[in-house]
């Protein structure tokens, strides 16, 4: 197991901070979540764009709940995904979410900045599950393990 640096991205001003957990904004952003989720039904088969755009928000709002849930901050989208790399070695996210964020943010990129127009492949059963399992997640854990997650940060 390789030895994730985080360093570059606490340097950065807007990288990794340790903020107040908070709990409302945690809330907030699970409901930006589903919300999205929702959203997407309308338009997955209308625009791979759209579509691309939204499946990884979608992700990313329940990645980043969790985040603002144990206190953690970060607006820079590699540091968060880096983040979660973290996590799940450490087993405090379940396993495939790392790969589920980098491959969806990569072709969120192509379809959106680079107007490759790729088909988005959406299972909306298993995002929702995703959801539900960042949201069970969210729900479960314990002061412990938001103390032992900041000290790894």
């Amino acid at each position: 197991m390789a030895k994730i640096n985080l360093n570059w991205c606490k340097k950065q001003e807007k990288g990794i901070s340790l903020v107040e957990p908070n709990t409302n904004l945690s809330e907030d952003y699970l409901k930006s979540a589903q919300e999205t989720l929702l959203l997407l039904k309308d338009v997955h088969n209308k625009s791979n764009m759209w579509a691309a755009t939204m499946k990884y928000y979608c992700e990313y709002f329940a990645v980043y709940s969790f985040l603002i849930r144990v206190g953690i901050k970060c607006e820079i989208h590699d540091c968060t995904i880096k983040l979660v790399e973290l996590f799940e070695e450490q087993k405090m996210l379940p396993k495939g979410t790392f790969q589920r964020l980098d491959k969806d943010k990569g072709l969120r990129i192509d379809n959106q900045y680079y107007l490759k127009n790729l088909k988005v492949n959406i299972d909306f059963n298993d995002l929702s599950d995703f959801v539900l399992a960042m949201k069970n997640r969210i729900s479960s854990i314990t002061l412990e393990e938001i103390k032992k997650i900041r000290a790894m940060v």
